[in-house]
């Protein structure tokens, strides 16, 4: 354990964040695990619905940093690919 204030706060600070985005990309997986369920349902408007939700999930998650931008978009990309793939 460190014993300067400084370090000390640090240490706190850092897990309250933690714990924050652990939180915020479990969200986020979430988000995903319900298109894919509706994907394999194969309920295209479900599917829909759920790829809304999740785009609007993870924009969130990268506004407050959690994610880099390119990495949102790359998920999202690839939910409405499968999305969109669809019969």
């Amino acid at each position: 354990m460190a014993n300067i204030k400084s370090a000390k706060k640090r240490v706190l600070v850092n897990r309250t964040k933690a714990e924050r985005n652990k939180s915020i990309k479990s969200g986020v997986k979430t988000a995903i695990r319900k298109v894919n369920a509706a994907i394999d349902a194969n309920d295209k408007d479900a599917a829909a619905k759920a790829l809304v939700a999740a785009t609007s999930v993870i924009g969130k998650a990268t506004g407050k940093g959690v994610y880099h931008r390119n990495t949102a978009a790359r998920k999202v990309s690839r939910l409405a690919q499968a999305v969109n793939k669809m019969a």
